[in-house]
């Protein structure tokens, strides 16, 4: 099964640290798919999110960085 939740993070990331929790906390007992991708593996994604990580998408839209809202993780998968 594809993921509907993406977190794109790198590694050393306080922030992302803190989006994990988030996406995990909303994600897991919802039985939701979700993976983590290291933009740092990969020259578009670095180029397209530098600085902004994390960043969440659901179905591939985005829908927050830097501080992920877990009531608006928990809306967008509705």
């Amino acid at each position: 099964m594809a993921a509907r939740v993406q977190l794109l993070g790198r590694a050393g990331c306080h922030l992302c640290d803190g989006a994990r929790r988030v996406v995990r906390s909303v994600c897991d007992p919802a039985g939701v798919a979700w993976e983590e991708i290291d933009i740092d593996t990969d020259p578009t994604l670095q180029a397209r999110y530098g600085e902004l990580v994390p960043v969440v998408l659901v179905d591939n839209v985005q829908i927050g960085y830097w501080r992920i809202d877990p009531g608006k993780l928990r809306a967008a998968l509705g």
